[in-house]
């Protein structure tokens, strides 16, 4: 958390002195299909983008999407969050894929009771088989797991 202080002068004399925090999670960051600022494909996005990261914002959840060939990232694909198995339950987010590959948001999300993650591609979606509880997708997905693809 950062905190700024502002100086108001009331009648010339007196000086008053406001504490104001901000949160880095106040900065809006959000990918969509066309951006092409992101970067560090298959690296932890979490790395840098968290309460005293050096990157624009705070993500709640982020991760790169492969094509199946685990090899290429795939660009146009939709992340969407439910809160039941295999895209059931109530669909509580959507994040768009950007160009690179990347998805992000700094948009708060509740991953409290765990949702269920689906990519959706141009020819077919891919569900993940666990309960989702935290947003650093790469953190698991490329090094400890297989990446994460779509069709």
């Amino acid at each position: 958390m950062k905190s700024k202080k502002i100086y108001l002068i009331i009648s010339g004399i007196l000086i008053l002195c406001i504490n104001s925090c901000t949160s880095e999670n106040d900065l809006k960051n959000i990918s969509d299909y066309l951006s092409t600022r992101s970067h560090n494909m298959g690296m932890n996005c979490m790395n840098c983008h968290n309460e005293n990261g050096a990157g624009n914002g705070w993500f709640e959840i982020a991760g790169t999407i492969y094509d199946s060939l685990l090899v290429n990232t795939y660009s146009g694909a939709t992340v969407k969050l439910y809160t039941g198995p295999n895209g059931t339950g109530t669909l509580v987010y959507t994040i768009e894929v950007d160009t690179k590959g990347n998805f992000h948001t700094t948009e708060m999300i509740d991953f409290n009771g765990g949702l269920h993650p689906v990519v959706e591609g141009n020819t077919g979606n891919k569900s993940m088989a666990s309960t989702l509880c935290i947003g650093a997708c790469n953190s698991c997905h490329g090094s400890t797991t297989g990446r994460i693809w779509t069709r």
